[in-house]
């Protein structure tokens, strides 16, 4: 496993100063064209998760169903996007959260999931971890979060002391 992280790792590529000065963007495109690494990111999220009996992988907009999408297949369960708002045609329910400078709002379809289903979140990044626990709550007021995963954490702002302890919590890469 540590020799696959490390190769995840080497492949996404760092940017600075987007999208604004000071700051360090990961960016994952290179590590997504590249078909062994791709591959790899999905697998070692299998592992992780392939005895946790998810019914679901709710994806978050829009890096959350690149990496969704091929675990739900490799995990044999059905794919639930977590939309921005007015993206969705049916029926929704709603999760606000709190933004550096101001909020957002996250929303899956009312429908998606009924109680008692087993949901794991995924999304590319963990960092300041609002998108992240809103999505938990989010999925939380239907169903059974039983876990989140992502690609790579932040781990100096801190996002995972936003996420409840009891939820099985896998990030990649850590920087």
């Amino acid at each position: 496993m540590e020799e696959n992280i490390q190769k995840i790792k080497n492949a996404i590529r760092d940017i600075p100063d987007f999208p604004k000065k000071g700051i360090l963007f990961r960016d994952i495109t290179t590590a997504l064209k590249d078909k062994q690494t791709l591959k790899l990111t999905v697998d070692e999220m299998y592992e992780a998760f392939k005895e946790d009996k998810i019914d679901y992988i709710a994806g978050i907009e829009s890096r959350g169903f690149i990496y969704g999408m091929p675990l739900a297949y490799k995990l044999n369960c059905g794919f639930i996007p977590i939309r921005k708002p007015h993206k969705l045609p049916a029926e929704v329910i709603s999760q606000e959260y709190e933004l550096e400078y101001g909020k957002d709002t996250i929303e899956v379809h009312k429908d998606a999931l009924k109680k008692g289903d087993r949901v794991l979140i995924v999304d590319d990044l963990l960092a300041t971890g609002g998108t992240a626990a809103a999505a938990v709550q989010l999925i939380s007021k239907i169903a059974e979060p039983v876990g989140i995963a992502f690609v790579i954490e932040l781990k100096e702002l801190e996002g995972r002391k936003k996420l409840p302890s009891n939820l099985k919590i896998l990030s990649l890469v850590k920087y």
